[in-house]
């Protein structure tokens, strides 16, 4: 065991990935710099500049480059720096990436992983910040993960290069350094689809994913100061998603408080609500609420902060859930 961050976590399963001879990482920057967050740093000089690819600055090119290798027997790793670039490869993704087990009737998969870090919080504004996984929940045929701490990142990294079908792997920025863990040196996994139960309680349920999760477990933490007990749902994974442990925790705390980082409209947070309300509707004491960023694109950095959902606001959300 190794006490490790996210960032780190990342880089040992790359280079446990990268130890079959069908992985190849490949990206802007991946190889000679080692990444823009320097997750795959070291990689290219123990594997070989034709497993660890540094490419063009084309994301469209890259994704659609690793789909062809996908379906041509390699399981490669495409990294995109920041999900604003991600944009101009959506139509690989959304036309073909996810599209092609269902076009080919199954003769063809795309067993590859692109890698795309999100979220706001160091000051990169616009492109550089956004979290825009609502889309990519929305293209048939992949799978949207977002884990949040180093342990979930390695072990659901390398069930991602393992599953048969292609993975959008979301890698919260503002989270890759900025807590560690006991991660495993071995290569192990964490199944995908899976929701983490963080901590039990009784009087209200706080659910959230990725880069919120530190403000999910602050908030929690200052709720239970107040003599409120929080039942804490990561959701890890978007598709699948893990809907039996959200609706469970709804049914016994009868409230419930949704965190994401995007902006509010269409979110994922509302297809949450959405499958509480049919499920678990007569269970509730208050209505649903949601926490989130707003209907804008990311501000600048001296206003970054009142965009990004606070611990306040989650606590603040929790007790309208308790006085309804």
């Amino acid at each position: 065991m190794a006490e490790l961050n996210i960032a780190q976590a990342l880089n040992s399963a790359l280079r446990s990935a990268l130890a079959a001879d069908d992985v190849v990482l490949l990206g802007e920057d991946v190889g000679t710099t080692g990444g823009v967050f320097r997750v795959s740093d070291g990689l290219q000089s123990e594997f070989g500049e034709d497993r660890v690819i540094d490419t063009p600055v084309a994301e469209s090119g890259i994704v659609g480059a690793a789909f062809g290798m996908a379906i041509s027997g390699l399981r490669p790793i495409a990294e995109i720096q920041f999900m604003g670039f991600s944009y101009p490869a959506y139509d690989q993704v959304i036309n073909h990436v996810g599209r092609i087990r269902n076009r080919s009737r199954g003769r063809f998969t795309a067993p590859l992983v692109i890698r795309i870090p999100y979220g706001a919080g160091i000051g990169a504004a616009e492109h550089h910040s956004e979290s825009a996984e609502a889309i990519y929940v929305q293209a048939p045929g992949v799978k949207v993960i977002v884990p949040s701490t180093p342990y979930d990142a390695k072990g659901m990294l390398l069930a991602a290069v393992a599953d048969p079908d292609p993975v959008i792997f979301l890698e919260p920025i503002r989270l890759y350094r900025s807590i560690k863990q006991e991660v495993p040196d071995e290569a192990y996994t964490v199944p995908l689809g899976v929701a983490a139960h963080l901590r039990e309680g009784t009087d209200v349920s706080l659910i959230g994913y990725g880069s919120m999760m530190r403000e999910v477990t602050a908030a929690a933490d200052a709720l239970a100061a107040q003599g409120v007990s929080a039942d804490v749902v990561d959701l890890r994974s978007l598709v699948p998603f893990d809907a039996e442990l959200v609706v469970d925790s709804a049914q016994r705390t009868g409230r419930v408080v949704i965190v994401q980082e995007a902006p509010r409209s269409a979110g994922f947070a509302a297809e949450v609500a959405a499958q509480i309300q049919q499920k678990a509707l007569y269970s509730l004491n208050a209505p649903i609420e949601r926490v989130t960023g707003y209907d804008i694109v990311v501000p600048l950095r001296r206003a970054e902060k009142h965009f990004v959902p606070s611990v306040e606001r989650v606590v603040a959300a929790a007790h309208r859930t308790l006085q309804g």
